[in-house]
């Protein structure tokens, strides 16, 4: 075989595996297209189904070839929502008590992990497996506790001897706040985690060097190692923000007296059953006594989608640095 034959036969055979690399790597590109497609259909898909079933009216509920675009389109079921749950007041209560709760709690699990991770401290292994109990135990198993302990609210029994009474902090926000404040709230043993195991991944030797500069341990900690963990910081506090503005254990317990739309949500059904007995009242008998199973449902989804409305906004605004915490926190890690 001369040496021309011998060229043209290995040309053909790359091209025959170039060929055969491209099409495998089409069919790989095409299959994982597909499969995160559905991924994000199953996501999305009650979400959508939600927002159709909003915009449409009692009629379109029970026709048949209504699937997903309504055919009476109408906004009368926010309206309706918005007057039973009294959205706008609610909103703005909700946004003041949680966004102070999430910053309260975010400031007290910061100081927690940054002590876990960098001093020694009697017990502290001690102290860390409560700190693990808090993520472990759901907090209804201790709701009986947390009734008692804040309906008669006392420190060493000072308060009692002072006022010669316990304070009562249900139906207020001082009990949510500090609980906040003194790293007990929803879902702060994981937030303290987070942090122990970012602030453990730092070199000890940016500290170090501030301590040769001059800082103290305090500035060291405020000049230095936070501005470092503003991304687990962000995806700490977001993370507070969501859970805490969907949360109905201790908005039930501790804001009794206040609207959320938590509250709202949960009791969305009750108030709308009341509202459609007297529309059946004032219509003399024109509707059934009784709110369908279906414009119910319909209702609570309506409810659903306006309390999520300021989580999507949030996250719309701040993406970019919710995704850029994670990739770093990961990498930190």
């Amino acid at each position: 075989m001369s040496k021309n034959e011998k060229t043209g036969e290995w040309g053909t055979i790359s091209r025959h595996y170039l060929l055969k690399k491209t099409i495998l790597d089409y069919v790989y590109k095409f299959c994982r297209a597909i499969l995160l497609f559905g991924l994000c259909f199953l996501i999305l898909q009650p979400i959508l189904d939600k927002i159709s079933v909003s915009f449409m009216e009692q009629q379109d509920l029970y026709d048949g070839t209504v699937i997903s675009i309504p055919r009476n389109f109408t906004l009368d079921n926010y309206r309706t929502v918005s007057d039973l749950t009294f959205y706008w007041s609610s909103l703005f209560q909700t946004l003041a008590i949680v966004l102070t709760s999430a910053v309260l709690q975010i400031a007290a699990c910061t100081l927690a992990g940054y002590a876990f991770a960098r001093f020694k401290f009697p017990l502290k292994n001690f102290w860390f497996m409560c700190v693990m109990l808090i993520i472990i135990v759901p907090p209804h198993t201790i709701m009986s506790s947390l009734y008692l302990n804040f309906r008669f609210f006392d420190i060493f029994g000072l308060i009692r001897r002072i006022t010669g009474n316990p304070i009562n902090l249900l139906n207020s926000v001082a009990g949510l706040f500090l609980l906040s404040a003194t790293g007990m709230g929803l879902k702060s043993g994981l937030y303290i985690f987070m942090l122990r195991q970012y602030f453990r991944g730092m070199p000890k030797e940016l500290e170090e060097a501030a301590w040769v500069d001059g800082c103290g341990r305090f500035k060291t900690f405020i000049r230095i190692m936070l501005p470092d963990a503003t991304p687990i910081l962000t995806s700490c506090f977001l993370f507070s923000f969501v859970w805490q503005w969907t949360d109905a254990f201790y908005a039930n317990l501790f804001l009794g007296n206040y609207r959320t739309l938590a509250k709202g949500l949960s009791g969305l059904a009750q108030r709308f059953a009341q509202h459609w007995a007297s529309l059946n009242v004032s219509t003399g008998g024109g509707v059934s006594a009784y709110a369908p199973v279906g414009v119910t449902q319909m209702m609570i989804a309506t409810g659903m989608l306006m309390s999520l409305a300021p989580l999507i906004l949030l996250y719309l605004v701040a993406q970019k640095a919710f995704v850029e915490s994670l990739s770093q926190t990961g990498i930190k890690m």
